[in-house]
């Protein structure tokens, strides 16, 4: 009798010992999944937060005019790429300790020179307005584009070949570089001036050509003879200009991409805000262009990085070598057709992972390009409004202080080590989501005045423009062949 009641004892107690280690169990179950709910939870809002801002720091905007030249990896890796540098900056070949970079003022001056020659020539205005320029000789049209001329490659011309380091430009046609003898006026620039009887490749071009017929639509400007020579010339909207004749010469990019009869201005009169660069190379959309001139090998596709800070480098690259495969594509609009500009259809812009209330119309009405040239990005009135109105809102904790020039929101950080900005995106036709690089949201000018980098169209009717601020560290991918531009992030590594 008192084994069986210990037995007894001995089982309950197994019972509810077990009992318990299960409720235990049980209880640290839904412990483990309430804890992991709220982690999963946490996290979640700590990724969107991580997602839809970035956290910088302030030093990154103000970069030392000493630091080190940082090279792409994709300039140095791809046999079709040239390095890219800011033509003020540690990186460049025509930086000179004497010369003096444009202060913002000037910069944004010049890029507003730029805008409304963009807006004149979409707009047509431009088609009566052919006047005897003063300086040339030759009839001119204002409406091509220069602007401050930032950024620069550097490629061989001529046999032996010379190395020149020209602005690149997606707005511009014809590629040029000053030549000697200068008939009446070259400016100053690094380099030796290229000296054509130099060269056993250099012809001239007959100006009974299809090449010199082809001027108009590359220059605004027909060309003319000279000893039954093409004679072209180009003026800008700030009244820069080249003249001279037009040639073919080979042109080196690297040791294995190396092309012969490659039609180009050398220009023998040549004034304005080039100094330091020996001429531009031109990669917009018409015949002349060197993307329509090198399309059997490179198919019209080239693709750049724009570098974020004057001491790195990024890279242009012709064909389609080493292009990410993370590109979003959206077709090239029509506002641009007959145009050297490449035209975009933006939908929409989401500031801090929030879509504005934007309508429609307000892009498609006046259409959008992308643009190497133009610094600043320019939104239709009312899209900008809601920009401003949305980043202004997201960042309430800093000090607001007055604008410059064209920028009208700008914040004081004096005292501050990083800032904490929302992201910007922008909604393209085809559905191409680009969301742009924390450098490509902020002009600095110093600590006590940093601006949002967009600006305002003073018309509806005026195209939007998508700057090179906002391109920096994006690989942007054209695919004229395609009829399409392409968009990836981190694409100077």
């Amino acid at each position: 009798m008192i084994l069986s009641d210990t037995s007894t004892n001995v089982r309950e107690k197994k019972r509810a010992k077990m009992s318990f280690n299960r409720n235990l169990l049980n209880i640290i179950i839904i412990l483990c999944v309430c804890l992991n709910w709220d982690c999963s939870e946490g996290a979640q809002e700590k990724q969107r937060r991580a997602i839809d801002s970035h956290t910088i720091q302030l030093s990154s905007l103000f970069p030392s005019s000493s630091s080190p030249c940082v090279l792409s990896t994709r300039a140095s890796s791809t046999k079709s790429s040239l390095h890219v540098t800011h033509r003020h900056g540690t990186c460049s070949r025509i930086t000179s300790a004497k010369a003096k970079s444009p202060d913002h003022a000037e910069i944004l001056r010049l890029d507003q020179a730029r805008v409304n020659s963009i807006h004149s020539k979409l707009s047509k205005k431009l088609t009566d307005r052919v006047r005897q320029s003063k300086s040339t000789d030759l009839p001119a049209k204002d409406g091509s584009t220069y602007g401050s001329g930032n950024f620069v490659v550097t490629l061989g011309i001529g046999t032996p070949k010379h190395d020149l380091s020209l602005i690149f430009d997606t707005g511009s046609d014809l590629t040029w570089i000053q030549c000697e003898p200068c008939v009446r006026t070259c400016y100053s620039q690094k380099e030796p001036i290229f000296n054509p009887s130099s060269s056993s490749s250099y012809h001239n071009v007959s100006c009974s050509s299809a090449e010199c017929s082809s001027l108009s639509s590359a220059t605004g400007n027909s060309g003319t003879c000279s000893a039954s020579n093409c004679v072209y010339g180009i003026q800008y909207g700030d009244q820069s200009f080249s003249v001279g004749f037009l040639a073919k010469e080979k042109f080196t990019l690297t040791a294995s991409n190396v092309f012969d009869g490659v039609n180009f201005g050398c220009g023998e009169n040549n004034q304005g805000l080039f100094t330091g660069v020996a001429g531009l190379l031109g990669l917009g959309r018409d015949k002349l262009s060197f993307p329509s001139q090198t399309a059997a090998t490179y198919n019209k596709i080239f693709s750049y990085c724009l570098p974020s800070s004057a001491s790195y480098t990024g890279h242009l690259t012709f064909g389609s070598a080493g292009v990410s495969r993370s590109v979003k594509f959206t077709p090239i609009s029509t506002i641009t057709d007959g145009t050297s500009f490449y035209g975009l259809d933006i939908v929409g812009i989401s500031v801090g992972g929030q879509k504005l209330a934007i309508p429609p119309t307000v892009f498609s009405t006046p259409g959008a390009l992308i643009d190497s040239g133009t610094v600043i990005s320019r939104l239709p009135p009312k899209a900008y409004a809601a920009l401003r109105g949305a980043f202004k809102a997201k960042m309430s904790q800093y000090k607001n202080t007055s604008g410059v020039s064209i920028l009208d929101t700008c914040f004081d950080l004096t005292g501050l080590k990083t800032v904490t900005i929302p992201t910007v995106s922008f909604y393209f036709n085809g559905g191409a989501v680009v969301q742009l690089g924390s450098k490509g949201v902020l002009y600095a000018f110093k600590m006590s005045q940093v601006c949002l980098a967009f600006a305002g169209n003073s018309d509806d009717n005026n195209a939007a423009i998508f700057g090179n601020v906002q391109q920096q560290t994006l690989e942007v991918v054209y695919d004229g062949a395609a009829g399409r531009v392409g968009f990836a992030p981190n694409g100077c590594s």
